[in-house]
């Protein structure tokens, strides 16, 4: 069963949040698929993975490269479903489609708590999923990481 988490940006925005989470969820051995909504935020993502530390990286690929999806640890795209990289953990960025969340074990929506629009569209999907009985947890950024709040 699907356990979406809902991960509420306050201080750090997401090209510096993101890059420490995917480590965690990676140590764990998961792959992980990256959903946007926009090119932009695709393309700031990428670059934020090669280049979040100066003495390490994330290794990934987007739609788009020439590389094989199916070879890729992280794997970032625009398309609204589908998992080209076979991944268990699905990371949704600006409200990007769900539909197809249940077929992945973890679910990941990070927003911005600074954008009312953001937080908004976070509210509304936290009902849904609700409503389909699928389980939802809700952490916080705070100064020391993650807080779980629900």
């Amino acid at each position: 069963m699907t356990e979406v988490s809902f991960y509420h940006l306050q201080s750090d925005p997401i090209e510096r949040a993101l890059p420490r989470l995917l480590e965690k969820v990676r140590e764990r051995g998961f792959r992980v698929l990256v959903r946007g909504a926009t090119e932009e935020r695709i393309e700031t993502l990428d670059e934020a993975l090669w280049s979040y530390r100066d003495a390490s990286f994330l290794a990934h690929g987007r739609a788009g490269d020439t590389l094989d999806p199916a070879e890729q640890p992280i794997f970032l795209t625009l398309d609204a479903e589908g998992n080209a990289n076979g991944a268990g953990v699905l990371v949704l960025t600006e409200d990007a489609a769900a539909d197809d969340a249940t077929a992945f074990e973890r679910c990941l929506y990070m927003f911005d708590g600074n954008d009312d629009a953001a937080l908004t569209a976070a509210r509304t999907r936290w009902k849904a999923f609700k409503e389909n009985d699928i389980s939802v947890s809700y952490y916080q950024q705070t100064e020391a990481g993650w807080e779980k709040k629900a």
